[in-house]
């Protein structure tokens, strides 16, 4: 059987889609589907069953998946160790959102460069963004805010983000005791808003999981990146949601003030995620290994 058809076979498992799978494969659509028509024509068996939306494997499929994958991802290991080995190429190719991967991931990877890693960082826009980048093998390995769904990604809890309420004192000195958990709506609309996106990403969330209610004010100062929202909330511009990693030093400064204190404070979960079968790469395998063991002082 032709390694070849396989290789192409498995990442289509993975990818649950023929377009998915030729970005990946460097192919074009009609070559990836005409290797998966040929190997059918060699089991005499249907592989996948095709859908409006990509394909689902049938039950030779996933046995077939379940038996070539492993010995595949071995071969891919061989390859990729030897080409390290010739080459001294160890690049690990980073992606994450830029206020934790800047704040938290790139510092914790810092003592592998002295092991020979050498790192590139790039931030996209998005999770979604993040993973197609990740399918098309722009990254190796990306930190992200929401667990990928698909057998072509795998991802690992990193660690926990806490949100926290904050404002300039001069702002949390105008609240009377209590206002915040009583009507924390109308807070919303007497306070300016500091936020990423009009959408109010973190305030939104904020507001369902300790008022179970919806934020009622448009933002006042929009800044897509969360150290000019800190930075702005500090110079006194209104309030804003920031994970409490990022604002904890303006906190102990006194430069920020938690306008409120919940008993079940919101949190957002990282995970680390990379296609599947790569953490048999060596100087990712580590580098996976070595975040999660520094995510538990985080």
């Amino acid at each position: 059987m032709d390694l070849a058809l396989l290789r192409t076979f498995v990442t289509v498992h993975r990818a649950g889609s023929f377009t998915r799978a030729a970005a990946l494969l460097g192919l074009s659509q009609p070559a990836v589907t005409s290797q998966i028509r040929t190997l059918e024509r060699q089991l005499g068996r249907p592989l996948f069953l095709r859908q409006a939306r990509g394909v689902t494997p049938t039950t030779i499929g996933d046995e077939l998946a379940q038996r070539a994958a492993p010995h595949l991802d071995a071969l891919v290991e061989i390859a990729e160790t030897g080409l390290e080995e010739q080459s001294g190429l160890r690049t690990l190719h980073l992606a994450g959102p830029p206020e934790f991967t800047s704040a938290r991931v790139l510092p914790a990877l810092t003592p592998l460069i002295a092991q020979g890693l050498t790192l590139r960082a790039s931030f996209p826009g998005d999770a979604e963004e993040t993973f197609d980048g990740l399918a098309a093998g722009h990254h190796d390995l990306a930190v992200a805010a929401a667990r990928p769904r698909g057998g072509l990604f795998a991802a690992t809890p990193l660690c926990d983000e806490e949100h926290v309420l904050v404002a300039a004192p001069r702002w949390a000195a105008r609240l009377p005791p209590g206002t915040l958990l009583r009507r924390g709506a109308v807070v919303l609309e007497q306070l300016p808003v500091v936020e990423v996106h009009e959408s109010l990403p973190f305030v939104s969330r904020y507001w369902a999981a300790v008022f179970e209610s919806k934020p009622a004010a448009a933002a006042t100062v929009i800044a897509p990146d969360l150290r000019a929202v800190l930075e702005t909330t500090a110079a006194g511009a209104g309030l804003a949601v920031l994970p409490r990693y990022l604002c904890e030093e303006a906190l102990g400064g006194g430069r920020l003030v938690a306008l409120l204190d919940p008993p079940v404070p919101p949190l957002r979960t990282y995970f680390l995620v990379v296609r599947t079968g790569t953490l048999a790469l060596p100087q990712l395998a580590r580098a996976h290994e070595w975040l999660l063991r520094a995510a538990e002082d985080w």
